[in-house]
């Protein structure tokens, strides 16, 4: 089982990456929401976990602030930039498919340490990701803590006896070093002089704090004195920095198995905050919930030979029938060459011309067609392509749509145009053909998978 802490992480990633480099075209700052998702990505990649929930805070208005008035007082409020990109961490998560838990008057530590103790106590191995130094109290040997040493990148592995190595004590012991020693981040002052090495000293030699404070008479010198002054704020630390364990929650650990993600909703968020990049490493390296699959679509699909090109251009492509064409070849700097051509329609028939091994009058079949601009054509991203044929000496004319441009003006914020992902995406399709090993119909061709079929499959795609 993983948890984390939303808001203590997505801060820490705010100010782990400079906001400047991180918005959105509509100028919405995303350094944290992006530092957050890609942390989340690489922990859920390296970790496989079986559960998962995030954590968070409601307010700043709980029961620790109620018992101690100047509990994280000392904090100021939020940058403006942050505003607003704890949401955008939400829906992220709610696109993952991943449960968010808060609990008013309690903190989002408290929630983790109430999952955590009934996550151990089920038999489950948990991990915690958090910012929040209170929750090495929970570690164990089957509670492990992933500590962010910088932004949120680095995680430090906290375990029993890193605890140990790092304190000096026992986790189940580390609150009372915190209590001694102090914690500046809440607003919680130590004893002055005496720092976590004193702290653990102490604690080893009398066993417990509660003992610490029993027997504070025996501790000699100014350390001493110093605690006998400062005695009250030491016991009050300690009975703030306790994580609650046994809160009421609306769900319980196997309640939060890990689901299959919405991969629509994934591309419309990505898409709205311009996380190309972050959406392509997610789809690369984690497991997603594919759409279900429209039904395959058959195409009667050749190569056509020398003489049959005229005949299957007028048998199919004529009047104002709209062509798919799919070019294969090269293309750049004003310039290109041309290798194959694929034509399909919207009836399923498709057909390839081998433009390195093309009969003269096939050649100029193709040519008459392509520059005839009463057929109506239909190509994806057509500028590279149109080059290619032009160099080629087979100006293309009678451009009627342009899938990709199209789909640049209906969703102009996004990042990705692929024709893959816009088949998957709009028909439920994908962009192959048919593997009979799985049964996983598409696109319907006969014999093996090959790039010719492949150009076929894409040229009826774009119609």
């Amino acid at each position: 089982m993983l948890l984390l802490d939303g808001h203590s992480l997505a801060y820490r990633a705010f100010f782990a990456l400079p906001v400047e480099n991180f918005s959105t075209t509509t100028g919405q700052p995303t350094n944290a929401v992006y530092g957050f998702t890609s942390m989340l990505i690489n922990v859920l990649r390296d970790e496989t976990p079986t559960h998962l929930a995030v954590a968070f805070d409601v307010s700043r208005q709980t029961f620790r602030a109620a018992a101690y008035a100047d509990y994280k007082a000392n904090r100021s409020a939020s940058p403006v930039e942050f505003g607003g990109q704890v949401s955008l961490v939400k829906e992220v998560l709610s696109a993952l498919r991943v449960p968010m838990i808060d609990k008013e008057g309690y903190e989002a530590d408290d929630v983790i340490a109430t999952l955590a103790t009934q996550a151990e106590a089920a038999g489950y191995d948990v991990l915690i990701c958090s910012g929040d130094r209170d929750a090495f109290q929970l570690v164990s040997d089957s509670v492990t803590v992933l500590y962010p040493r910088k932004g949120v990148s680095d995680l430090a592995r906290m375990t029993p006896a890193a605890v140990m190595e790092r304190y000096g004590v026992p986790p189940h012991q580390y609150p009372d070093v915190a209590a001694l020693v102090g914690e500046s981040s809440d607003n919680l002052p130590g004893v002055p002089g005496v720092g976590p090495k004193t702290a653990a000293k102490w604690i080893t030699q009398f066993g417990s704090l509660d003992e610490v404070v029993a027997r504070v008479d025996q501790i000699p010198g100014k350390a001493g004195e110093s605690l006998r002054d400062h005695l009250a704020a030491v016991i009050r630390n300690r009975q703030i920095n306790e994580l609650v364990r046994n809160l009421e929650l609306p769900l319980l650990p196997a309640d939060v198995a890990v689901q299959p993600w919405d991969r629509d909703e994934v591309h419309k968020i990505f898409d709205g905050l311009e996380f190309r990049v972050l959406r392509d490493r997610l789809f690369a390296t984690l497991s997603v919930e594919e759409p279900e699959l429209e039904p395959g679509v058959q195409i009667d699909g050749r190569r056509l030979k020398a003489g049959e090109v005229a005949g299957w251009l007028a048998e199919h492509s004529s009047g104002d029938t709209l062509t798919g064409v799919d070019v294969r070849g090269r293309w750049g700097s004003g310039t290109g060459q041309v290798d194959g051509v694929a034509f399909a329609v919207c009836s399923g028939a498709a057909a390839w011309i081998d433009a390195v091994d093309i009969a003269p009058a096939d050649e100029m079949d193709v040519v008459a067609w392509l520059a005839d601009a009463e057929r109506r054509k239909a190509l994806h991203d057509a500028k590279g392509p149109m080059l290619a044929l032009q160099a080629r000496g087979w100006p293309l004319a009678g451009l009627s749509a342009d899938t990709a441009l199209s789909a640049y003006l209906s969703h102009p914020d996004q990042r990705s145009y692929d024709l893959a992902d816009l088949t998957l995406r709009y028909l439920r399709r994908e962009l192959h053909g048919a593997d009979t090993a799985t049964d996983q119909l598409t696109f319907d061709l006969e014999g093996s998978a090959s790039a010719t079929q492949e150009s076929m499959v894409r040229a009826h795609a774009v119609v």
